[in-house]
């Protein structure tokens, strides 16, 4: 991608593989899945441990997709590419989601782009941070 540096090389190490974490289980035929307001409320118990405003009210949640089967996927992102948490947050996620009765099998995975701006932050997240 023109004019972005690899996250690796942002980070100063290592090629690294995708950020990713799975969680959960396929559940069984016929049970009931989960309704999208729970999934929400689930991202919504995730932080960033510098910003005292949840994942979602933040708009690192770029995709939520849920199946048939009840099972989930997430893209995110994160402010910054050199977040101290990139290797844990997918998996703080995937953990939450895959807590919510009716959700299988969850995947979460971590993009780059479109960059996270401010712009994507709820309007409750710019009123917690002040940010008019």
């Amino acid at each position: 991608m023109e004019g972005t540096l690899p996250f690796e090389q942002w980070m100063g190490g290592e090629p690294l593989q995708e950020f990713r974490a799975e969680a959960g289980a396929p559940l069984e035929p016929g049970s009931p899945i989960a309704p999208p307001a729970n999934l929400i409320a689930a991202l919504k118990t995730v932080y960033d441990p510098e910003i005292p405003v949840d994942i979602y009210e933040l708009g690192l949640i770029y995709d939520l997709e849920q199946s048939e089967d009840g099972s989930v996927r997430v893209e995110m992102s994160l402010t910054a590419p050199g977040c101290p948490v990139a290797g844990e947050m997918p998996g703080m996620v995937a953990e939450a989601v895959a807590g919510v009765q009716g959700v299988g099998e969850v995947e979460v995975r971590l993009v780059w782009e479109p960059a996270w701006t401010m712009e994507r932050m709820s309007e409750e997240a710019r009123l917690a941070l002040d940010m008019w």
